[in-house]
């Protein structure tokens, strides 16, 4: 077998796998999807069968019956908010280390790394009690005050690429006058943008998709976010999986759109940070 042979068989060797690989992990979304188009007694007869006959009425009882507007209003206002001021304080931090290349900075830098490393399901207690001595509890405000707790993220994808960042553009602007916040607002932060992007992915995936922290810190009905409905779905209706089933669609529809329309951008923030310079 010829070298070009070898790499044919090889190419269509992956493909088969990763194809099998995307049919497998398909089936779980097939069955959750198309089950939200039957009756209870279609889909025990058949699980993974088409519907009978197709219908949106779990639909229009859910959003009848369930607030999912004002739970998706309350979403979108915690991950925008937190989304927004994660990237700024992570990516600020990042530039204010590499401004200022000291040991106080390096120390500072090893603190956040051990931060980062530790779980966030070991600070509950003390971060509800600190919640609670402010009122901050059962509120979107103190729930996007955990979320920013997440700017170690940020910090730690962008430090790396900006120590990479051409300084001598940095070291010309300064002396032409510009001050650190400008540098970073003109030359710093048209420069870090593909990395900022993949960051926000992560993120906004990751805080939309969060359950822990609201189901703890939110209490009132009227501020539960979207993923705070599926789980409270689950008792409402206990016996009808085809109504759960679509809350779980709808909850995940905005996330499948975000993730479709952003996924370039993950790849190229990733790739461009490993290769800048």
């Amino acid at each position: 077998m010829t070298p070009s042979q070898r790499a044919q068989v090889g190419k269509i060797v992956r493909t088969v796998l990763i194809n099998g690989l995307a049919i497998i992990m398909a089936i779980p979304l097939y069955y959750i999807v198309i089950n939200t188009f039957k009756t209870t007694l279609d889909m025990a007869k058949s699980p993974f069968g088409l519907p009978e006959h197709w219908s949106l009425q779990h639909y229009v009882d859910v959003f009848g019956t369930l607030p999912i507007v004002q739970s998706f209003i309350n979403s979108i206002i915690v991950t925008v908010f937190a989304v927004f001021f994660e990237v700024m304080i992570g990516a600020l931090a990042a530039y204010g280390m590499i401004l200022r290349n000291s040991k106080f900075t390096a120390a500072v830098g090893a603190v956040l790394m051990i931060a980062f490393c530790i779980p966030v399901q070991a600070t509950l207690i003390p971060l509800y009690k600190m919640e609670a001595s402010v009122g901050l509890v059962d509120s979107l405000l103190g729930l996007i005050i955990l979320y920013l707790a997440n700017s170690i993220f940020c910090y730690m994808l962008t430090v790396g690429y900006m120590r990479k960042l051409p300084m001598e553009v940095l070291e010309a602007a300064r002396i032409d006058g510009a001050g650190p916040f400008r540098i970073f607002r003109v030359i710093v932060l048209p420069m870090i943008t593909p990395i900022l992007a993949t960051v926000v992915v992560f993120q906004t995936l990751s805080t939309w998709n969060d359950f822990m922290l609201p189901n703890i810190f939110l209490t009132s009905t009227d501020l539960r976010t979207v993923i705070l409905q599926v789980y409270n779905a689950m008792g409402q209706f206990t016996t009808d999986w085809p109504a759960f089933m679509t809350i779980t669609v709808i909850a995940l529809v905005p996330v499948v759109i975000f993730f479709i329309f952003c996924q370039r951008w993950i790849v190229s923030g990733l790739v461009a940070g490993s290769v800048k310079g």
